[in-house]
């Protein structure tokens, strides 16, 4: 499975919207900010990447391990600390864990979700290059 989205914004000041084959979704910005509030927000949606990324990676777990859990939540949020050599963004995850399980077992599931891939992405340099395509 390619890892590519297609995201595209009209004219409509700022819903924008996210596609992967037959799958969609909307970015937006709050209406205070100029936006029709149809979506999450940009930062919203990199939150609920790790945020479900984890989940499911600890599910995994859970159901290879045939554990009882009847649920996990996890609650995201994000602080940007500037300074004046640099900006350093800290990612809280408030991981609950509904199940039956000792100890050992819920040490053992989170440390399986601090795994996830795109927490891994986010802790390892990345490089965004750009390109503008000529449309002529």
């Amino acid at each position: 499975m390619a890892n590519e989205v297609l995201v595209s914004i009209g004219e409509e000041a700022y819903t924008t919207t996210v596609q992967y084959e037959e799958l969609s979704l909307l970015a937006d910005e709050p209406i205070e900010l100029g936006g029709q509030n149809k979506g999450l927000t940009p930062t919203q949606l990199l939150l609920s990447s790790v945020g479900t990324c984890k989940a499911i990676t600890m599910r995994m777990y859970i159901n290879r391990k045939a554990w009882k859990v009847n649920k996990i939540e996890i609650k995201m949020s994000s602080e940007v600390q500037k300074s004046d050599l640099q900006q350093t963004t800290y990612i809280t995850c408030n991981i609950t864990i509904d199940g039956d399980l000792d100890e050992e077992q819920r040490r053992r599931i989170y440390t399986i979700g601090e795994k996830c891939p795109v927490q891994k992405m986010l802790q390892h340099p990345i490089v965004i290059e750009s390109n503008l395509i000529d449309t002529k």
